[in-house]
């Protein structure tokens, strides 16, 4: 299977399940449990994300200045601080340990 192959085939079982959901009633769609899965699911699949962006460089898991830049982000956000202090706390952690010589 080629590239252009794979990326072909997973856009028609995208467009097949995006037409699916268009085709099913909406009172299963308003019940309270589709509802909580697919909150679920959106806060599940951006936290992989990140775990993914931050852990990995290519197949192999990376430690360097990212992981410490995400934990300032996690300890901004829980103690409450703006979005833009969190965003900037981040990139001037990664920024200081990569001066440091701390990963590329």
């Amino acid at each position: 299977m080629t590239l252009w192959t794979a990326v072909l085939l997973a856009s028609v079982i995208c467009l097949a399940l995006k037409a699916t959901g268009y085709l099913l009633p909406a009172r299963w769609l308003d019940a309270p449990r589709p509802a909580r899965i697919a909150d679920l699911l959106t806060v599940a699949l951006l936290a992989a994300l990140v775990v993914v962006q931050t852990a990995a460089a290519g197949p192999a898991i990376v430690i360097d200045a990212r992981l410490p830049a995400v934990g300032v982000a996690a300890v901004l956000l829980w103690v409450q601080a703006p979005f833009l202090v969190v965003v900037a706390g981040a990139a001037v952690t990664a920024a200081l340990l990569r001066l440091g010589g701390w990963a590329a």
